[in-house]
C-alpha cells in the first residue's frame, strides 16, 4: 500500500522558533515561515487524505471479494471494519487539512496586519542613525 509515511528531511529547520526576538523584521520572517509550514503540511496533508480514501476502498472491495468467496464471515466482518476505520480517518485529516490551511490563511493575514501597524515606523527607525527608544519605552 502506498499509505507509508516519509520522514522530514534531517535539515528541516524549525518554522517558527520562540526565541523572543520580537523586532519588525523577525516577527515578519517567523510568520512567513509558520505560513510556508503550513502551507507543505496542508500538501502533505491533501496526499494523504487521498491515499487513505484509496486504501478505505481498497478493503472495501478486499471485504467484498472475501465475502464473494464464501470464506469465513469474521474474515469479511474484519475486513469490511478495516474499510469503515480508514473512510474515519480520512475525515479526520481532512479535518486536519482544513484546519491546517485556514492556520495558514490566518497567518498571513496576520503578517501583513503587522506590516501595515509596524511597517512605516520600522522603516523611519531603520534609517535613523541615532539609536531610538523601544516600542513602550513612553508607556512607563
Amino acid at each position: 500500500m502506498s499509505s507509508d509515511l516519509a520522514p522530514r528531511p534531517s535539515g528541516a529547520a524549525v518554522p517558527a522558533p520562540a526565541d523572543g526576538d520580537n523586532r519588525y523584521k523577525a516577527v515578519q520572517a517567523k510568520l512567513g515561515a509558520l505560513g510556508r509550514a503550513l502551507d507543505d503540511a496542508g500538501l502533505g496533508l491533501e496526499e494523504l487524505v487521498r491515499s487513505v480514501r484509496r486504501n478505505a476502498k481498497r478493503a472495501e472491495d478486499a471485504a467484498r471479494d472475501v465475502a464473494n468467496a464464501e470464506l469465513d464471515p469474521k474474515f469479511v466482518e474484519l475486513t469490511s471494519n478495516v474499510g469503515v476505520a480508514l473512510g474515519g480517518a480520512g475525515v479526520q485529516v481532512k479535518k486536519l487539512h482544513d484546519t491546517a490551511q485556514e492556520t495558514a490563511d490566518l497567518t498571513y493575514e496576520t503578517k501583513r496586519t503587522h506590516s501595515k501597524l509596524y511597517g512605516a515606523l520600522d522603516d523611519i527607525r531603520s534609517g535613523r542613525r541615532e539609536r531610538t527608544p523601544k516600542p513602550g519605552f513612553f508607556n512607563h
